[in-house]
């Protein structure tokens, strides 16, 4: 079960990459440059009241067992990255992590 929803939620995100990859493509073609645009942009632009609420949690929560190194460098790195790049990969990962898995057939003699 766990893996089908892997799997269902990696689709999505596949597919929400590419919606983002044909978007940036397009503005691309109409400004007649390369325009990519990053994924806090993009989730700013959706969800503004989330971005702040992961932030904070981050923040308050997640730095006081990792460090604080993990907001400034690592996270805006991650938000600056194109949005098409972020949602494929983790949707690939998802895919990855929720596929099926063949069984070996056993050595008999």
């Amino acid at each position: 079960m766990i893996g089908f929803i892997a799997r269902f939620i990696g689709l999505w995100l596949i597919a929400g990459a590419l919606v983002a990859l044909v978007v940036d493509g397009t503005k691309t073609i109409a400004a007649s440059t390369l325009t990519v645009t990053p994924l806090g942009t993009a989730w700013f632009s959706i969800s503004p009241s989330s971005l702040m609420a992961a932030q904070g949690f981050i923040q308050q929560t997640v730095e006081a067992y990792v460090g604080h190194w993990l907001w400034d460098p690592l996270i805006q790195w991650i938000l600056m990255l194109p949005t098409w790049l972020v949602l494929g990969l983790f949707g690939a990962w998802l895919l990855y992590v929720g596929r099926k898995r063949r069984m070996r057939a056993a050595f008999a003699a």
